[in-house]
């Protein structure tokens, strides 16, 4: 057995920290084994891949549970094991553009121990549901938004997102709204045998208020024909649908966040103002009432928008096959009640923002050729 094998007995495999300091203070004294630590890191990062996990949820997972020199750590060790593939899986090369710098120096020690408590989260990930094949297999290159076309649709939703004026942020996201509704039913086939696959996405649903957060993503997919299944323990949801309706539900559910923040952040002040001090219970009353009527309005819209005769057939095939793959990922899933929403200011004030969010109230008619 190796000095690396005795550390790892004593720090990664028992239960708490007793072993921690002593398999800290082995590794410390002996920088020789610095290589082999690095590859047995790579071999745990490797073995989380094939239990479906992808650079962005095991960063997610380590901000939350560890410390930012953890997530630097993370960073160096997931460049390093992702940098010996020709290719890397969609989605993956955005993932790592958004790694943190991994330099981090201090002593050996408290280097080692950090090392160990990384490891530790590493080994203990449980498999998960995949959304795209490990580095290193065969995989295809998914038909998203066409890139001019994401452009504008990007510009148009960071306007929305930078205006103080309610008004011109409902008008530009409804316009943004359109175009991926226009470019969604662009592409579908002309044969309603033919529906295509869908495919699948992790969107990060982080804490605070994540309830809210994951119920507004739930929203937003359903309105563009997608299914979303929250993982409150990883804190992320998984969207299955077609690959430029996910992109769409990425995208108008990001800006969304961003408007309701800021609209909330504009409320709470005006409620401190008049001397109020609630403010956890307020911003969680105001996300949980933002989040359910933008469900209803965008649902209602959803049931509104008229599309030709001849492309029924064809979204009904569509809708079959991400019922089909998403009851395939998901064969047992639980449904609880929501609650937490205690303030009748926050509630009354974040349907009002959703009502200032509008999105699709005003969409078009799409129909092929037009």
């Amino acid at each position: 057995m190796t000095l690396v094998d005795d550390a790892f007995a004593a720090a990664l495999y028992t239960d708490g920290d007793a072993g921690l300091d002593t398999a800290a203070s082995l590794l410390a004294a002996a920088p020789a084994a610095d290589a082999e630590l690095a590859r047995r890191g790579e071999e745990f990062l490797r073995r989380a891949w094939e239990r479906g996990w992808q650079p962005a949820d095991v960063v997610r997972l380590v901000r939350r549970d560890l410390a930012d020199h953890h997530v630097r750590l993370l960073a160096a060790l997931i460049t390093a094991e992702t940098g010996r593939y020709a290719g890397l899986p969609p989605r993956w090369d955005a993932q790592l553009a958004e790694l943190p710098a991994p330099e981090w120096r201090t002593d050996r020690f408290s280097y080692a121990t950090a090392v160990l408590e990384l490891y530790r989260l590493l080994i203990r990930l449980p498999s998960i549901e995949a959304v795209a094949p490990p580095p290193g297999e065969v995989f295809a290159v998914p038909d998203g938004i066409e890139p001019r076309m994401l452009a504008r649709i990007r510009a148009l939703l960071a306007k929305a997102e930078a205006t103080t004026f309610p008004e011109e942020a409902e008008a530009l996201t409804a316009k943004a709204q359109e175009l991926m509704s226009r470019h969604s039913v662009d592409e579908l086939p002309a044969s309603p045998d033919r529906p295509g696959a869908p495919s699948a996405r992790r969107i990060g649903v982080d804490a605070p208020y994540e309830t809210a957060k994951a119920i507004l993503l739930d929203a937003v997919a359903a309105a563009n024909r997608c299914r979303a299944v929250w993982n409150s323990a990883f804190g992320f949801s998984t969207v299955v649908g077609f690959e430029a309706d996910l992109e769409a539900v990425e995208l108008l559910h990001t800006s969304l966040l961003v408007q309701g923040t800021t609209a909330m952040t504009r409320a709470e002040a005006g409620q401190r103002a008049s001397g109020r001090k609630r403010t956890k219970t307020f911003r969680q009353s105001f996300l949980m009432a933002y989040a359910a009527r933008l469900g209803e309005r965008l649902s209602a819209a959803a049931e509104s928008v008229p599309v030709a005769p001849d492309l029924l057939p064809v979204l009904a095939g569509r809708d079959i096959a991400v019922t089909s793959r998403a009851d395939e990922m998901f064969p047992r899933t639980t449904s609880a009640r929501v609650r937490g929403v205690s303030d009748e200011a926050g509630w009354v004030q974040g349907r009002a923002a959703a009502d200032g969010a509008r999105v699709s109230g005003e969409r078009r008619a799409v129909r092929r050729g037009s």
